[in-house]
């Protein structure tokens, strides 16, 4: 969760200088052409501050997210955050397994799926031995969670 935090602090930090720094820079920079109406520079840096805006504040939010869980009280025998599931895959007839992760943390090809994601959705809240039935872009897809470790099995 550390890991998690210092990477969206470290993106704030790199867009709040861009933004009190380089940016007001830039305008003034582009108002020095002249006529702000035709001005691409000065309408590019606009857009740009915009941008920057809008993504502090959902940096700020989603930091106050991850801040505020509470790993104490994640289930001690049902999926959430945190939790690893070795699912067998019912119509395949294989198992596969993966770790319940945040979206930033999220790497499909290393077995870590996003609680957001479609599979990691339908697992949370269930048990070992329950199906789960998930709608993937490649279609339907039917799981057995053949076993399950919570954040609380596995202490970091």
């Amino acid at each position: 969760m550390e890991a998690v935090r210092n990477k969206l602090k470290k993106e704030l930090a790199a867009l709040e200088d861009e933004l009190h720094k380089h940016l007001p820079k830039e305008i003034q920079k582009a108002r020095e052409f002249g006529d702000l109406r035709e001005n691409a520079e000065y309408k590019a840096a606009l857009e740009r501050q915009s941008f920057v805006s809008a993504r502090i504040g959902q940096l700020m939010q989603r930091i106050s997210e991850v801040e505020s869980i509470d790993i104490s009280s994640l289930p001690l025998n049902r999926a959430a955050y945190g939790s690893k599931v070795v699912l067998y895959d019912l119509d395949r007839d294989t198992e596969v397994e993966y770790e319940l992760v945040t979206s930033e943390e999220g790497d499909p090809d290393k077995g870590k799926i996003s609680t957001a994601s479609p599979i990691g959705q339908a697992l949370m809240g269930k048990e070992e031995g329950d199906e789960v039935r998930v709608k993937t872009p490649k279609g339907w897809r039917n799981f057995e969670i053949a076993k399950l470790k919570t954040i609380h099995d596995n202490p970091k």
